[in-house]
């Protein structure tokens, strides 16, 4: 045992004196995270949406100024013309509308639509739309009541509006999980792929120039076991992956504001399980190749394939079911299911238990492999 974990230092050492390695270890995956990050973002937090709606308040009077407020507690962020860009949909306030209301006539605001937008946004939007006028009228409604028909002033309707509400809704999905956005779906995502691509190379690579220069046979000269020595070239490996995984979640948490702290044993256990897994691949890769440009080549193009079909470039939420039960015949769509129960969608640990189950089969079968082709 003290031999392997001495290889796997050894290894760790080397593979951390090359800058290049490096820069494909972190600034590479990292500047990927930003990049997705950036081009995949969404409104806000999946499980809990607040689309962007502009509003055109022409009614500078209490009640006006009482609707902006119930839509934002509906779940509604209210801009203005300013940031028109971020909305999904509009809503027109006229400049009578209080007016009106306090008459006893009906108020009505204009709901219209913005080019950029989709139909998804307008059923959300028009819903908490409805939603807010329910809860202002009712308010109305409530006061007419206990005052003999009379409308609150601007303190009584916001009294009314500060009561707490003695029916709470508690809003989950159901049937289908909300989908991954910005950089909750390019901090592991990205991590997957990098993860993946790096230890099948470094490792593949790595193990296929000591074979052709002869170091694995000089190993094996010493009193050293082969299944010791392939211990060792896979804990290494796993150790360059704790490198990526320590800093990709300190990074994630402290920088790019994805939260991982309530779920942080769960995606370690994950991760370290999927970098056990990729090193062996990359070892048994490296077995059974000898030139490191096919080892290179190869481990490149599988990495790439597994990543994009696997959920690590788009959300597997958005395609077709067809491509989603393919995806599954790959380890990244398994870790990426851990992930992100664990980071998104809220089910924790229990829930990614199967997720993980199936990737610890992947590494026993990968581990096996390579202790059986191994060939120094």
């Amino acid at each position: 045992m003290r031999q392997a974990l001495a290889i796997g230092h050894n290894d760790l050492r080397l593979f951390l004196r090359n800058r290049l390695s490096l820069v494909w270890l972190l600034v590479v995956p990292l500047a990927f995270v930003y990049f997705m990050g950036f081009a995949n973002r969404g409104p806000g937090d999946p499980a809990n949406p607040r689309p962007g709606v502009l509003v055109d308040n022409r009614d500078r009077d209490y009640l006006s100024r009482a609707l902006l407020a119930e839509l934002g507690a509906q779940g509604l962020t209210v801009l203005d013309p300013t940031n028109r860009d971020q909305a999904r949909r509009g809503i027109e306030i006229p400049a009578d509308f209080t007016e009106r209301v306090v008459r006893g006539d009906q108020g009505r605001v204009r709901f219209f639509t913005l080019a950029e937008s989709g139909l998804d946004a307008s059923a959300l939007v028009e819903l908490r739309l409805v939603r807010a006028l329910i809860a202002l009228n009712s308010h109305l409604i409530e006061h007419a009541g206990a005052h003999g028909g009379e409308l609150p002033d601007e303190a009584a309707l916001e009294g009314l509006r500060q009561k707490p509400n003695p029916v709470s809704l508690d809003a989950r999905f159901a049937g289908r999980k909300p989908i991954p956005v910005g950089f909750a779906l390019s901090v592991p995502g990205v991590l997957v792929m990098y993860l993946m691509l790096n230890l099948l190379v470094f490792g593949g690579a790595a193990v296929a120039s000591e074979r052709r220069s002869g170091l694995m046979r000089r190993f094996l000269m010493q009193p050293l076991s082969r299944g010791a020595l392939i211990m060792g070239k896979v804990y290494g490996l796993v150790l360059l992956g704790a490198v990526q995984v320590a800093v990709f979640l300190v990074l994630g948490q402290f920088v790019f504001k994805v939260e991982l702290g309530s779920e942080l044993p769960g995606i370690l256990l994950t991760l370290m399980i999927y970098s056990w897994m990729s090193a062996s691949l990359g070892v048994l890769i490296g077995s059974v190749i000898t030139s490191e440009d096919k080892v290179t080549g190869l481990c490149v193009l599988a990495s790439m394939v597994m990543a994009a079909l696997g959920g690590c470039w788009w959300p597997l939420e958005v395609v077709p079911e067809s491509i989603r039960t393919l995806a599954h015949f790959f380890p990244t769509a398994w870790a990426l299911d851990a992930l992100h129960q664990m980071i998104t969608f809220g089910g924790g640990f229990a829930a990614a238990g199967s997720a993980i189950g199936v990737l610890v089969l992947f590494g026993l079968a990968a581990n096996l492999a390579a202790v059986k082709l191994f060939r120094p």
